[in-house]
Parts: C-alpha cells; sequence; structure tokens
C-alpha cells in the first residue's frame, strides 16, 4: 500500500482564486501547491506523486487544454478537474473524452469542488497501489529460474506436464518440481491462476503468447 501523501496541484492564474481555493482544500487536510500558468507547472510540478490537478481552461499562456495534452504525451495518469468561467458542452467532452476526471464551471461551489478532488484523489490512489503491486509482482516473476520461466509459462495455458517434458527435454518429475516451485513462488495454485497472474504481468498476451524472453 502506498505511503505517499496525496498532492493537490492548483493550476490557475487568478491569484485571489488560488489562495481561496487552497485554503479550502487545505482545511480539508490535503496538501496543496499553487501554480500561475501551465508552464510554470509543467516546468516544476512533480507528477509521479499521487493526486489529482486542479487546471483552469483559460489562463494567459499556455490555455488548460493545452497542458492537459502536454500531460498526455508525457504519460501522466494523474486526475485532471477542469475549471472554467467559459465552459461549454463541446470543450467539457473533449476534456472527458481525453480522461478529465471532472468539468466544473466558476464559480466553482466549495462542496462540488470539494466532492470532485475527493474522487480524482481515490483514483489516483487505486492507481498508485496497483502499480507498487505490479512493481512486487513484477520482481516475483524475475526471481524465477529461467527453467521455472520455461515451464510456468506452458503450465499457465494448463499444458500436461508429460508434454511439458517432451517439449523440453526434460522428465516429468523435473517438470513437476519446477512447476510447484514456480507457483509457489507466484503466489498461485492452479494454472487458471498462473494465467490471470502472467496476463496482469504483460509476459503473456490474450492469445497465449508469451511477451516475455526467458533470461539465465
Amino acid at each position: 500500500m502506498t505511503t505517499e501523501l496525496p498532492l493537490i496541484r492548483l493550476v490557475d492564474d487568478d491569484q485571489l482564486f488560488r489562495v481561496s481555493q487552497t485554503m479550502l482544500l487545505k482545511a480539508r487536510g490535503w496538501e496543496v501547491e499553487e501554480y500561475e500558468s501551465g508552464e510554470q507547472f509543467l516546468q516544476n510540478a512533480d507528477l509521479r506523486r499521487p493526486g489529482c490537478i486542479i487546471l483552469d481552461v483559460r489562463m494567459g499562456g499556455m490555455s488548460g487544454m493545452q497542458v492537459h495534452r502536454e500531460l498526455l504525451k508525457r504519460g501522466c495518469r494523474l486526475s485532471v478537474v477542469f475549471l472554467t468561467g467559459h465552459g461549454d458542452i463541446p470543450m467539457a467532452v473533449r476534456a472527458m473524452q481525453r480522461g478529465a476526471a471532472s468539468f466544473l464551471e466558476k464559480p466553482v461551489k466549495p462542496f462540488e469542488l470539494i466532492e470532485a478532488v475527493q474522487k480524482a484523489v481515490e483514483s489516483s490512489l487505486q492507481a498508485a497501489q496497483r502499480d507498487e503491486q505490479a512493481v512486487k509482482n513484477r520482481a516475483l516473476f524475475d526471481e524465477l529460474t529461467a527453467r521455472e520461466k520455461e515451464i510456468v509459462m506452458r503450465a499457465a495455458l494448463d499444458t500436461p506436464n508429460k508434454i511439458i517434458a517432451r517439449e523440453l527435454g526434460i522428465a516429468e518429475p523435473t517438470v513437476k518440481m519446477h512447476r510447484g516451485h514456480a507457483f509457489a513462488k507466484l503466489g498461485v495454485k492452479s494454472p487458471l491462476e498462473a494465467y490471470r497472474a502472467l496476463l496482469r504481468l504483460g509476459v503473456m498476451r490474450d492469445d497465449g503468447a508469451s511477451d516475455c524472453e526467458s533470461k539465465d
């Protein structure tokens, strides 16, 4: 479980608005960083920490939409809550299609902003936890020996031990031993569980093909 506290990044060129909304968010117990422009935000913000981005659509310099497109190019997966005083339906639709969490119109009601941020933060924390678990699971797979990887990839497709033994030119008892070790290291008990685990790790595709090359 991630131990990082969520961070709210507030990007808006209206200083009075930033001050008031920062006070509101901090009163709810969140840590907040303010940015007066999209350029300043993109240059200085830490995008790895869980949390969310509150992004004004219309600012001097880069617009909120331009900032969002740049975030997507960088692979940023943080939830974005858009704010605008000049919003329209097509703009909101485009923002949501690009993955925005919410689209709120100014003046924003405090409870609406709090609710949107809460949902965005929860989503970010869940994603961070999934990423952490994926890293741990991948580390478990990487700890398998080359032979264990060869066998577990076949076993995950419910290939019988005797066929695996024939394909690899080894004895069936040896297959059973390596299969048991691999299943234990991955924390799985059946071919189906192994298959699902390998799919999550990205070392096996839905068609059963392997994306992983075993290395000694």
